[in-house]
């Protein structure tokens, strides 16, 4: 999470180095070699992340009222190995990797949202995007990915309301089922964002869902841009 400066930076159509650590796409698969320090406790983060497409997307969508804010999948459902030296950690599973762009800060353009993205019994993951704008009525981007890359929009079910998380950010996802999703973990709780796993009901199956929570205005407040160095810090 450190950020770097362009003299640490270099880039190309295949190939992204951001200070010791890097990112390249052969075609087949995307292969990233961490290589950091941690903060705030010093201590080596050092591994390898590999990330194996089963099909890529070109399905992008504005999140915003204005089409200012834009989201795609890039590989909506792949495969991910991770093999970690410091510490030493290895696990395979399912992944997602999908991309987020704006022609302005995310604080201008939204209140919070809700994101959320399940595996189905098929291979197909299923993506909701649930968001509150500045401006406008909210907008549910529901759309259900095949491994192939192909799309089909489907309508969210009715939103139910989760107890919020220890740093008091308010959760919601939805569910075809009358009782609320049960929140198996919460993996990450910070002041203005919470990542949890769900296990809700969502086009007539029972699934476990990656979901996420953001509270905008803690963003940019006072308070988390004062903590923020310490987490992310910066190298000229």
């Amino acid at each position: 999470m450190t950020e770097r400066g362009r003299s640490h930076t270099e880039r190309s159509a295949n190939h992204f180095k951001i200070g010791p650590s890097c990112l390249r796409w052969d075609g087949q698969a995307l292969t990233i070699d961490i290589d950091e320090i941690n903060v705030p406790w010093p201590m080596r983060v050092r591994g390898r992340v590999t990330v194996r497409p089963a099909g890529l997307c070109q399905f992008v969508t504005p999140l915003d009222n204005m089409g200012r804010h834009r989201w795609g999948p890039i590989a909506p459902c792949s495969r991910v190995e991770v093999e970690m030296s410091s510490p030493g950690l290895q696990w395979q599973g399912h992944a997602y990797l999908d991309s987020n762009e704006g022609d302005e800060p995310v604080d201008h353009g939204f209140k919070d949202w809700d994101w959320a993205r399940a595996e189905m019994a098929n291979g197909d993951t299923s993506v909701v995007y649930d968001v509150r704008p500045k401006q406008g009525p909210g907008r549910v981007v529901a759309q259900r990915f095949s491994p192939d890359g192909n799309h089909a929009a489907f309508t969210a079910p009715k939103r139910h309301h989760l107890p919020a998380s220890g740093w008091r950010i308010a959760r919601s996802m939805c569910s075809e089922s009358e009782s609320s999703p049960e929140i198996l973990a919460t993996l990450e709780d910070t002041p203005f964002y919470v990542r949890s796993l769900l296990r809700t009901d969502l086009l007539g199956e029972k699934v476990t869902a990656v979901h996420e929570s953001l509270d905008i205005p803690r963003v940019v407040s006072l308070p988390v841009r004062m903590m923020l160095p310490w987490r992310m810090p910066r190298r000229a």
